[in-house]
Formats: C-alpha cells, structure tokens, sequence
C-alpha cells in the first residue's frame, strides 16, 4: 500500500528510502543593493560636509549620525527577538538538524514519528525497511505494518491509546510466516510508543530543514510558528532471535526437568525450616503425594520421616554443609502410613555469609537392594536397627568422647558434631551424676561385666517445660530430664579406638508419675487422716455445743456462769472451723451448690476484699466480656478467693498491686494446658496475681499441703491453702500456682462451666427451703440413732424439752430393734450416718420396707454427698451437719415433721 504523505515547496512527493519531510538545500540569498545604496548615502553625506557652510554640513552630519544610531538600535532588538537572523546561527541550525538527520538514520531500531493524528511525519531508513521491504511500496504506519495478523490488533490498539493519551506504551507482536512478506518463519517485533510533547520553532524534526521548521504553514504548526503536543515517537525491533534463543533455553530447562522427574532415584531439597521446597516426580511417586496438589514449602519433612529417623536427617544436615554429602540410612513414610528403607546423599550449602541455604537430596530406594554379598543390604538392615531402636545408643573411647550415635540419642541428647567438637558422655549429665557416670565408664574400660544401671539427670532440651513452677496437683515440674544409663565393654578394643557402648533410657515421665503418685499418696492418707480426726471431732464439739447450749437455757445473762458458758460455746464454734477446713482438704464437706456468676460475687466481695488488703495494696478487677456460669457453693467459693487474696496481701509488705480476672477457657484454648491429670473441656478461669515477694520451687511444692505454713508461729493455721484446694477439687475444678522469686505469685483457679438443663426442673434449694418456725415445740415419736453416748444424751434432752416423745438407740440394729419393740409407728427418724455393725443408709433401706413414708434426718461430720451416692436416686431425706446447736436440731425437726 503507498501512501500519500506531505510535499515539500518543491511539491516533490516521498519515495521510499527517504524521510517522510522533504529536505530542502540552498543558503539564503543576500541583498547587494542595499549595501550599495548605504555606502553612496555616506559619500554624499562627506562631499556636503566638505562643500556646504560649516553650520549647515554640521546639520547634515547630525542627522545622518542619528539615522544611523536608530537603525542600529532597532536591528539589536530585532536580532534579540529573532526577526533578524545573520547567516552564521542559520548555518550553525542547519548543521545541528543534519546531526539529528544522521542520528535518527543511524538507529538500527525502526524509528517513526507521527502526528497527534496519527500521520507518519518522520521514519528512519530501518523503519522503511521494515514497513515496506519491497521496492516502490509506501512508508506505512504502525497500524497497516501489523494488519495482516488479526492477532496482533488487540496490541496494536493498546500501543495507538497510549499514544493518544500520551503514556507510553510496549507490546510484542509474533508475525506468522509468510504474512509480513517473508517465508523464513515466523518473526517477533517489540514496538514501543513514547509520548514527544511540542517542538518549538526553528528547532526541526528529523528530516525537516530550517526554512519548514520557521514556516508557519508545515504540517502540524500553529500560527505562533510551534509545534503543537501530541506528537509520538514509536521504536520497532525485531526480536525473532531473542525468542528463539529464550525458547531454546526454555526446552532444555524443560528436558532437565523431565529428565530429573522421571530419574531412577528421587531428589527433594529442603528449606532452613525443614519445608520441603522441590521433589521429583520419582519421590512423589514413592510417597504417595499428587504433584497436583503439592504447593511448596507447605509440607514439612517430619510428615513423611520416621520420628526416630528425623533427629539423624537433621543432623545430617548440620554434618553436610559443605561439599561433602553426608549419607545416611533412613526410612521414610508413605501417605498411607508404611515405611519405606531408603538411603540419602544429603547436602545443604553454606553461603558465604553464613546464611544455610536449600538442601540438595538425593533418595536411592534400598529395599530387596544389595550387592551379589549382600554386605550394603546387612549394613542397611542394622542401620535400621540401630537407629529405631527405643534405647539411645553412643560408643565411648577411654576418656568418654562420643563417635557413633543412633537416631534415639540425637532425640534425647541433641545432635552431636562429626566433625571437631565432639562433646564428652560426662558433659551430657549435670554435675552431680558425672561422678558416677565416670565409676561406670571406667569399670567398663577394665572389661567388667554386670555393671549396674544409673539414674542420672541431664539438662533438659525441651524450653517449653523449663521452668514451670507449678504443677497438676501443687506439684511443680522438673527443670531437668532424667535417664537411666547402661554401660557395656568392647572388648579387645584397640588405642583410640572406642572402649565401651552406652545406653541410656529416658524416665523423666516416668519418674514424674512417680513423684506425682507420691504426693497424691501423701495427700490421700493426710486427707483421710484429717477426715478420721475431724469426724470424732465433731463429735466432741456437737456434744460441747449441745450442753453448753443446755446450761445457757437454765442460766440468765445476769448469772455469773452465763459467760463462761458462753465462751465454752464460743470457742467450740471456732473449733468447729477448723474442722470445716480439715473436711475441705479431704473434699467430705457439706456442698451447697447453686449456678453463680462470678462477676456478681466478685463485686459483693470487693468491699471486704478492699477491706482486708488495707492501703497500701491496691485491688484490681478485670472481667471477660459474656463470662459462662459456673456452679458451686458461693460460701465456699468466697472463701477460696478471701484466702488467696489474703495470703497475696501478706506476700506484699511494702504494698503493691492484687489483680483479680475472670475469662473463659474454651476446649481448644484448654488442651494448651500443659498440665498432668487436667482433663480438657469448657472452663471459666479465675486468676489471682500479686506482685509481691514470690515463692521458691521447694515451697511451691508444698503450699497445699495441711498445717504447712511459712508465717511466723501464731500468725496462720496453714490451712488456708489447703482447704482452697479442696474446695477447688470438690468443685470438679483445678488449681495450679507459677510464682517466681522477686516478681511474685499467681493462682489460676478453673472451674468447670455450667450448661443448664432445660429438663432439670429442681427448685432452687434457698426458695423451696421452708420457713424458719416460731414455734419449735411438738408431740411427735422420734427415734434418735447415735452411736456417740454424749450426742445421743444431749439430743435427746432437747428434744424432750421440745415436748417431743425421744426414743434411742446407739446403732442401727438396736434401731430396729427399738421399733418392733414400739406399739405406735415412729414419726421421724434423726440418725448419724457413720455407725457400727449398720450404718443410716443401710437402716433406711430395712425401714422403707415396713415404712415407706417414714421421715428421716441423717446427721454426719461428713458431707452429704458421701453417702447420698450410696442410696437410690428418689430416696428423700434431710440432712443436718456436724456440729449443729440445739436450736438447729430443733429447727431441722420442726421442718422434717411439717413437710
């Protein structure tokens, strides 16, 4: 296609092979005449000055002068604003666009510039020879030098919008064989548009002379004589070479990637993080993984290495970053869970920063694999042995340093160097076992036999259990870990060479169960102890309580024995606590439970609370938002806080800052409790923290205990402690502690969260409780069962006093001897639960039989709840706690009859 582009002056139109404006040549023609007549003007001008009398030849020359000083004032002006040109800029101009002439020609790139109407205004000799190969064609836009490849003006038509919007713009467009005029293959061009902005005047385009770039009527220039914006300036290179090159490299790199996915061995690298980065389709294969859906540095190694051949691959990796591979014996998991025996090349490289870089890994598949002697299948087969084994192995020389070690070692130990470095056995162990760890050493040097096991305790390499101070029962964790090491000889085991082979078989759980059983032991026969003494104790105070309350019935307040009386009484209620607490410890107290919000009884609190600490301590409450109900008893609950608080108090002296919060515990965040014998679930937490003086580990581990107490003699009963964490276990909950010397202490309390039942319709025991008679007198037939002599006798007169018809019996047997004995039916039965030869629940049993609706009351030192298992679910009673006054017992009588 030719175009029909612009003409010169000379209207000669453009042919291919040369710029799109024409180029025009000549000099400027000057003005001879003119000269001429200002040199005869100055000659006349002198022949009047010499001719003409003085004062008129002076007239003339001023006037010539002046003439002459204004033309030449003017043409400075005229040349400063550019109407007066002098030949030498002209020519410098025209010199300056034959460089650019040259410049845009000598581009190898195809260059061309086009109007902001998209018109061809100037184009290079490359640019010609791509638009228009053939002789006689037209120059062409960028436009018709692609549009016979209809896949190309999606690109073309991106490149012309920039250019219209003036932003720049590159594409690269694939030209079929045969479409662009050449049957050689195809071609690939990369055209760029670059936005030009304006040309000023005088200053011409490629191509473009002196005279056209002045001339106000050249294409594209406004009256003011310059060149509008808009223009744009467009490269196009063929890159046909650059592609095939790229696709070259593109194959081969596919080819080595075939090649190596489809080798006979597999090959993986690994991240720094143990992420694997790349495996071949060979491995994949092996393992089961769908390369599909395998996304890099997303699966870890440890889920297809066996657990006791990840400590040997990990410190192969450390043995092997340099240019020797370290080799290595391992198995591996497939998807479906079965191993696989295979053998690793295994090299991380080391950049020179020190920075660990990606591993390069090849795997051998060593199953039913070995030589015609099968000595590599016999050495695989004992590396597999040896490195699964549950025991950790080591060889020793003389002196203790380590050589081979197996897979179980590197787990409990940590990995251990194959180079220079190598740690010692003895420096494994804290200092106080290396003794003995030497004695067996070097009797196994000497060749003796049968030498015995030793316990010994080794740092611990797990940090997540370091530290901890506080454990599932008060007991705190062990900061170290603990073994038992077995030492055998080599015998005739040459210079140097290793002497002895250690075993060492971890028991840090073992020994923590121990300890835990130990404790839990201790706790049990001290709580049974506490339940036995606390049950007679209550015994002793029920009757100290009665009888007093018999004297004070016969005395006046006016009588001189009415307060001794009465100080007997008192001081038999505060025993009374005491017992109370020893029940706590054991978890055999009364419970009163009833759904709590802890919010509510932390703000009842906080006035006594305030009230306890004093000034100096300053009380902090912080509540989850939406906090789940818990259920317990609130006057037990009370008092678990009130102790904690109070003991906080006292743990800062100098004053300081008591923080109680609450939150919810939900299962997920619950099975972070690191915790022996907390059972996962829904709690809601109650957290006491003081910033007071702390506690160290060996005080820690016996805070719950009862009656230890490190307060001074007389300041604390050191029961305190144990009764929370017997209120917290009878509760269903837990209680840990994590105190730190200097810093101070903090209580987590969990309680279990209650769900409601909508299908639980009890009433609330405080509603449906009946009201506290006036009148506690009455005619009714009641038999008193109760082994204890002096209760039984103080019961029975007041009851008597009451106008009540009292029958006893001092146990369960005699009970039902008592009533066949008996011509009227008994009307209430009042008995102690914890009798020889028949206990109460046994005995209501055997009376239900003759007397279904018979009433009872059971009267215990125990809680209610030790006993109330033992009866069938409908069973209904009362029941009364141990110690009760005489008034209790006859409110609770009144009650039971009335109902």
């Amino acid at each position: 296609m030719q175009l029909d582009l612009n003409t010169g002056d000379a209207g000669q139109p453009v042919k291919a092979g040369m710029p799109v404006a024409s180029a025009k040549t000549g000099a400027r023609s000057g003005r001879p005449w003119l000269v001429s007549a200002v040199a005869l003007a100055l000659v006349i001008t002198a022949g009047a000055y010499l001719v003409l009398p003085g004062h008129l030849a002076n007239f003339i020359v001023l006037i010539c002068l002046g003439v002459l000083a204004s033309i030449g004032v003017v043409s400075l002006f005229a040349a400063a604003g550019g109407l007066l040109h002098l030949d030498g800029a002209q020519e410098q101009v025209q010199s300056d666009a034959g460089i650019q002439d040259a410049f845009f020609d000598s581009l190898s790139d195809g260059a061309l510039i086009t109007d902001p109407a998209g018109r061809p205004v100037a184009a290079n000799v490359a640019y010609q020879m791509l638009a228009a190969p053939g002789v006689g064609a037209g120059v062409r836009g960028v436009e018709h030098l692609f549009s016979g490849n209809p896949d190309a003006s999606d690109a073309v038509y991106r490149l012309a919008s920039a250019a219209e919007a003036g932003r720049r713009g590159a594409e690269e467009i694939r030209m079929p064989a045969g479409i662009d005029g050449r049957a050689d293959g195809a071609r690939w061009y990369r055209v760029r548009v670059n936005p030009l902005g304006t040309a000023a005047a005088g200053f011409p385009l490629p191509g473009q002379s002196v005279t056209e770039s002045g001339n106000p009527d050249a294409p594209g220039a406004d009256i003011s004589g310059t060149f509008s914006g808009g223009y744009s300036g467009w490269l196009v290179t063929e890159i046909t070479r650059e592609r095939e090159h790229q696709e070259n490299i593109f194959q081969e790199l596919q080819n080595a990637i075939d090649y190596l996915d489809h080798a006979p061995a597999g090959f993986f690298s690994l991240d720094p993080d143990g992420c694997i980065r790349y495996l071949n389709a060979t491995l994949a294969e092996w393992l089961g993984i769908d390369l599909a859906e395998f996304e890099p540095g997303q699966v870890k190694i440890g889920d297809h290495v066996s657990a006791e051949s990840l400590p040997a691959l990990d410190a192969a990796g450390r043995a092997g970053t340099g240019v020797v591979p370290a080799r290595l014996d391992i198995d591996l998991v497939r998807r479906d869970g079965t191993r696989m025996p295979v053998s690793l090349l295994h090299r991380v490289p080391v950049a020179s920063d020190g920075q660990i870089g990606a591993s390069r890994t090849l795997v051998l598949d060593s199953h039913g694999a070995g030589d015609p002697q099968g000595d590599r299948l016999a050495q695989m087969r004992f590396n597999r042995f040896f490195n699964n084994s549950p025991m950790a192995i080591a060889s020793v020389d003389r002196e203790g340093w380590i050589g081979l070690t197996n897979a179980r070692f590197v787990m409990l130990f940590g990995p251990v160097p194959r180079d220079a470095g190598k740690p010692n056995i003895l420096d494994l162990v804290l200092p106080g076992g290396r003794s003995a760890l030497a004695g067996t050493l070097a009797a196994a040097v000497s060749g003796q036999d049968d030498i015995p096991a030793v316990d010994l305790a080794f740092g611990s390499t797990d940090k997540a259990t370091a530290g901890r101070s506080g454990g599932g029962d008060g007991i705190p964790a062990a900061p170290e870990r603990s073994a038992r090491f077995f030492v055998s000889p080599i015998l005739d085991h040459g210079e140097g060479e290793d002497a002895a082979i250690v075993y060492a078989m971890e028991t840090t759980e073992q020994r923590a169960l121990e300890a835990q059983f130990a404790q839990s032991q201790k706790m049990q026969a001290v709580g049974q102890l506490a339940g036995g003494i606390a049950h007679d104790f209550n015994n002793v105070l029920t009757a100290i309580i009665g009888f007093s309350d018999l004297l004070l019935s016969s005395h006046r307040p006016s009588d001189p024995s009415f307060q001794d009386i009465m100080n007997i009484k008192q001081n038999a209620i505060r025993a009374a606590g005491l017992v109370r607490q020893l029940l706590a410890f054991s978890r055999r107290q009364t419970m009163r439970p009833k759904v709590v919000e802890l919010p509510d009884v932390l703000s009842d609190l906080s006035v006594l609370l305030d009230r306890l600490l004093g000034e100096k301590v300053a009380l902090v409450v912080d509540h989850d938002r939406d906090l789940w109900p818990i259920k317990a008893d609130i006057n037990q609950l009370e008092q678990v806080i009130v102790n904690l608080a109070v003991n906080a108090r006292d743990a800062m002296p100098d004053g300081g800052t008591l923080t109680i919060s609450t939150a919810n515990i939900t299962e997920v965040d619950s099975g972070k409790v690191n915790e022996q014998g907390f059972r996962p679930g829904e709690y809601v937490s109650i957290n006491v923290v003081d910033t007071g003086t702390g506690m160290p580990s060996e005080i820690v581990e016996k805070i719950f205990e009862p009656f230890y107490s490190t307060k001074d003699v007389g300041k604390g009963t050191g029961l305190g402690l144990s009764t929370v964490y017997g209120i917290v276990k009878q509760t269903g909950g837990y209680i840990y502690v994590d105190s730190t010397v200097g810093e101070g202490t903090s209580f987590r309390v969990l309680f279990p969260r209650h769900i409601p039942d909508p299908s639980d319709e009890k009433a609330d025991p405080e509603v449906a409780a009946p009201a506290i008679p006036t009148d506690l007198t009455g005619n009714a037939r009641i038999l008193l069962v109760e082994d204890e002599e002096a209760v039984r006798a103080f019961a029975v007169r007041a009851l008597a006093a009451r106008g009540y018809e009292v029958h006893e019996a001092e146990s369960g047997i005699d009970a039902l001897d008592v009533i066949s004995k008996l011509k009227e039916p008994i009307d209430l039965v009042v008995s102690d639960v914890v009798m020889p030869e028949m206990d109460g629940p046994t005995l209501l049993r055997e009376l239900r039989k003759t007397q279904p609706d018979l009433k009872i009351i059971f009267v215990s030192g125990y809680a209610e709840e030790a006993f109330a298992k033992h009866l069938p679910e409908d069973e209904s009673f009362q029941f009364l706690p141990k110690p009760f006054t005489l008034k209790e017992l006859a409110t609770a009588v009144k009650q039971t009859l009335d109902l």
